[in-house]
């Protein structure tokens, strides 16, 4: 059963268009995610599907209401946690979560909510106080506290270092365990594939495809990298050559070799020939990247 549909979504402002004919839709139960680079219309379409933007066309629906004609009822299915939300720097985390609960008539306990998310020994802790991943932690305790439906998370771990981003990973899978629905708003490849169960990619305001990560990665063709660094210097025709090759580029030292089938194999067997060793041999798999860089025909900056 879907809980969002979107169709046919626009929104411009007044010297860019913003979001351009988007639509998708989000099952129950799923993590789904927008994915693209800065500026894509990303936040914009997350914003009108919360009922904080009013869109110029296209059609919504959260849980069949309509963001706009009756947001009371929305507050009580929809959970957002914003990028750029923030709170007064010397309100304690359990003033916070108390205030949030206050707003429904029925909410979840805060404090079985703070211990969900780690934050159940900061509870007197000011906000000012907190370090990066606590925020966002508390950001989503807030976003759980009316007990939602469907939760909608804004660049979570953006500014996060790798620790706190994988902590943070983990409470979102938690959160959907729960039975809660998930959109995440992100524009790290890593995150969207270890986290989404369907992903759709947006560029410069489009949605240019939608299936899930793997779906996505698929449309490559099984593409392959190996990494190395040569021992001597080595041509590029000495591997072009090979059946398996569709490229050769050069970064910094390394030889970046792209193509399909046992590449590693025949690439390892050619430089042995020339009595080439590869140094820091790594092979790579196609990923997200790839498949953006392959459906939009440039890099997610």
């Amino acid at each position: 059963m879907n809980v969002i549909e979107v169709k046919n979504l626009h929104k411009r402002y007044p010297n860019h268009v913003a979001v351009d004919d988007v639509s998708f839709e989000v099952s129950a139960g799923e993590i789904f995610g927008i994915l693209g680079p800065n500026g894509a219309g990303k936040t914009t379409t997350v914003e009108c599907v919360s009922g904080l933007r009013t869109p110029d066309s296209g059609a919504i629906r959260v849980a069949g209401i309509d963001p706009y004609t009756d947001r009371a009822a929305l507050r009580r299915v929809l959970g957002v946690q914003l990028q750029s939300a923030a709170l007064p720097e010397k309100i304690k985390v359990w003033e916070a979560m108390d205030l949030y609960a206050s707003f429904y008539p029925d909410p979840a306990d805060w404090s079985a909510l703070l211990d969900q998310v780690g934050l159940a020994d900061k509870r007197d802790t000011t906000f000012g106080k907190l370090s990066g991943g606590q925020r966002q932690r508390l950001s989503v305790a807030l976003a759980l506290v009316g007990k939602p439906r469907i939760a909608v998370l804004d660049e979570l771990t953006t500014g996060l270092d790798p620790q706190a981003r994988r902590d943070t990973w983990e409470l979102v899978e938690q959160v959907r365990d729960s039975g809660v629905t998930i959109v995440l708003v992100t524009h790290f490849m890593e995150e969207a594939e270890r986290l989404c169960d369907r992903v759709a990619l947006i560029d410069a305001g489009r949605v240019v495809a939608t299936d899930s990560p793997a779906g996505l990665i698929a449309r490559v063709g099984g593409e392959q990298r190996v990494r190395f660094r040569p021992s001597t210097p080595v041509t590029d025709s000495v591997l072009l050559d090979l059946p398996e090759v569709s490229d050769v580029s050069r970064s910094g030292g390394q030889v970046v070799v792209t193509g399909t089938g046992n590449l590693a194999h025949v690439v390892t067997l050619a430089l042995a020939q020339q009595q080439i060793i590869p140094g820091d041999l790594r092979i790579e798999q196609a990923t997200l990247d790839d498949a953006f860089v392959a459906l939009t025909g440039r890099k997610l900056a």
